[in-house]
C-alpha cells in the first residue's frame, strides 16, 4: 500500500494497517509513518527552490499576535535567528538567517544521514565491528572487547569505548565512565568518541572526504544556499587520532535539512536519504537517554509527544547543538523549526529559555 495512492480512504488505510501489525513496536512504527503521511493524505508535500519563499502566518492559521509575542521574547533572548517553516514555506524568519555559525552537535545528524546514504549503497555495514574496520586510537589503546563495538553501537552511542576524545566539553569529561566499565551495546553515554570514530570510519569505507561528501549528498540535492565543502573543517586534539568535524551552517540551510527529514528523505523527485533509513534513525533505541527524550542513530527523539516541555505531537525529533542550536522536527504539525546562537557572541542563553521559546511558538502555531 502506498500512502500517496488517493484512491483509498484515510480510515481505509489505517485500518489496514493495523490489522498487519503485531507488536507494539510495529505499532509505533506505523503511528510514526501515519504522521509523517498525514500530509499527504492531504496534499503534495513543497519543496523551496534555490531560495525559501515565505507564507502568510495569518493564512496558514497561525495566530499573528502570539506569534508576535514569541518574536519579542526571541529578541529578549539574544539569539542569532530563529527560522519556522511549514508547507515547504517560512512562516517566520527572525533574526540574520544568513549568518554561517558553527554547529556544534547538530553535526551528529548530518553524520547519520550520510551513513543513511553509505548504508543504502553497501559501502557500510552497521554490524562491522571496530575489530573488522581496523579502528584504534593513541594509547591506552582499544581493547580486545571494546574493539567488538560494531557501527550500530556507535551510532546509538552505545559503543562502551570511553577513551578520550576530540572536542568534548568539560561536563562530557566529568560523566564519562570509567574504560571497560560496560560491554560495548549495554549502556547509553553521549560519547563524543562514537561519533568522531564515526567520521573516521565513513571516510576510511567511503574513499570521500566528510564534507566533500555533505556538499555532494546533502547540499547540492537540496539546494543549500550557502554551505560547500569550505566551510568545513576538522579539529584534531592531542589525546586522539579521530578528530571532530566542524562545520559553518545558516538557519536557512539548516532548515532544508529538518524539511528533508519531515518529508523522510524525500526532496521533490528524488529520495536523498532513504525513508528506511529515516524511521531507523528516528526510533528511540534508548527511550530514556535523557529526563523525557530518547536516542536513535544520532538523533533526540520525543517520548509521550512532549519535546522541550512542549506538546509537539507524534513523532516528534531534533538535532541538537551545544549553547542553543537545535533542528526541530514536527511531523504531526508539519512544522521544522530552526534556532541558532552564535556562543561567541552570546554565551548567556539559559536552558529554559528556549523551552519557553517553543511553548510560545508551538501556541501560536495551527493544530
Amino acid at each position: 500500500m502506498h500512502f500517496g495512492d488517493r484512491r483509498i480512504s484515510a480510515s481505509t488505510r489505517i485500518g489496514q494497517l493495523l490489522m498487519s501489525f503485531s507488536s507494539w513496536s510495529s505499532l509505533a512504527a506505523l503511528l510514526l509513518a501515519l504522521c509523517f503521511g498525514s500530509a499527504e493524505l492531504n496534499a503534495q508535500p513543497q519543496f523551496p527552490g534555490s531560495t525559501w519563499e515565505t507564507a502568510d502566518p495569518a493564512e496558514m492559521g497561525w495566530s499573528v499576535e502570539r506569534l508576535r509575542e514569541a518574536r519579542a521574547y526571541f529578541h529578549e533572548m539574544g539569539s542569532t535567528a530563529v527560522l519556522i517553516v511549514q508547507g515547504g514555506r517560512v512562516i517566520a524568519a527572525w533574526g540574520d538567517t544568513r549568518q554561517p555559525v558553527k554547529i556544534h552537535s547538530v553535526r551528529k545528524s548530518f553524520m547519520s544521514a550520510l551513513y543513511g546514504i553509505a548504508v543504502e549503497r553497501r559501502q557500510v555495514n552497521l554490524d562491522w565491528t571496530l575489530q573488522e574496520l581496523g579502528i584504534d586510537d593513541k594509547p591506552p589503546s582499544l581493547t580486545a572487547r571494546e574493539k567488538q563495538a560494531r557501527v550500530r553501537d556507535l551510532l546509538m552511542a552505545r559503543s562502551g569505548v570511553y577513551h578520550d576524545a576530540a572536542e568534548e566539553t568539560s561536563s562530557m569529561k566529568k560523566r564519562r565512565p570509567p574504560r571497560g566499565s560496560h560491554a560495548p551495546g549495554t549502556f547509553w553515554y553521549y560519547n563524543n568518541w562514537d561519533f568522531n570514530a564515526l567520521g573516521t570510519i565513513l571516510r576510511n569505507e567511503t574513499g570521500e572526504d566528510t564534507f566533500a561528501a555533505m556538499e555532494a549528498h546533502l547540499a547540492r540535492p537540496l539546494s543549500m544556499e550557502h554551505f560547500t565543502a569550505r566551510d568545513g573543517q576538522y579539529a584534531y586534539e592531542e589525546a586522539s587520532v579521530h578528530p571532530a568535524y566542524r562545520m559553518y551552517l545558516t538557519a536557512r540551510d539548516l532548515a532544508r535539512f529538518g524539511w528533508l527529514y519531515l518529508n523522510r528523505g524525500r526532496w521533490g523527485d528524488q529520495q536523498v536519504v532513504s525513508t528506511k533509513w529515516v524511521d531507523e534513525s528516528i526510533r528511540p533505541w534508548s527511550p530514556n537517554a535523557r529526563r523525557g527524550v530518547g536516542y536513535g542513530y544520532l538523533w533526540w527523539v520525543a517520548m509521550n509527544n512532549m519535546h522541550f516541555r512542549t506538546d509537539m505531537g507524534v513523532g516528534a525529533f531534533s538535532a541538537r547543538g551545544n549553547g542553543g542550536q537545535y533542528i526541530v522536527v514536527a511531523p504531526a504539525r508539519g512544522i521544522v523549526l530552526v534556532h541558532l546562537n552564535d556562543r561567541s557572541t552570546n554565551d548567556q542563553l539559559e536552558s529554559g529559555q528556549f523551552n519557553e521559546l517553543m511553548q510560545r511558538i508551538f501556541d501560536a502555531a495551527p493544530r
